[in-house]
Parts: C-alpha cells; sequence; structure tokens
C-alpha cells in the first residue's frame, strides 16, 4: 500500500485540498487549505500502515512537502 498524499493546490485562484484526484475547498487561504489537508492525512494515517504526507504548491508550481507521518523512505536505505 502507498501512503497517501494530500496535495494544497491554487486552482481558480482559490486554495483548495486534493486527494485522489478529488478538490475540496475552497479555504480562505493556503494555511487553513494546509491545516485542513492535515487533519484529514493524520486521519487517515491510523488506517494506512505506509502513513501519509501533505504537499504543497508553491510559486512555479513546484511542490514541497509540509507534512509527512509515517515511514518516511528518505534518506534512503543503504545496501551493503
Amino acid at each position: 500500500m502507498a501512503r497517501d498524499v494530500y496535495t494544497v493546490v491554487l486552482l481558480e485562484n482559490q486554495w483548495k485540498v486534493r486527494f485522489h484526484g478529488k478538490h475540496n475547498g475552497p479555504y480562505a487561504s493556503q494555511d487553513d487549505a494546509i491545516a485542513a489537508a492535515v487533519e484529514a492525512a493524520h486521519k487517515s494515517c491510523n488506517a494506512n500502515p505506509d502513513g501519509a504526507q501533505v504537499r504543497v504548491q508553491s510559486i512555479g508550481n513546484n511542490f514541497r512537502t509540509a507534512w509527512t507521518s509515517g515511514v518516511d523512505p528518505y534518506p534512503p536505505q543503504r545496501s551493503d
């Protein structure tokens, strides 16, 4: 099972949270959308053993990780 990923995006000048291709919102600000995404991700990580992650869209359509729960694959494990 893969980690659940919630993505905070600016869509049509409104902040929304995308999860499994569906958008929730709009939210009044980016901070409100991040808070909603973290709350939803925190709830879902209890059901998903791989955890959950919140990513946030920034300038230039780049994404940064805002919150992670569960096993984080970084740094990668060494194979000796």
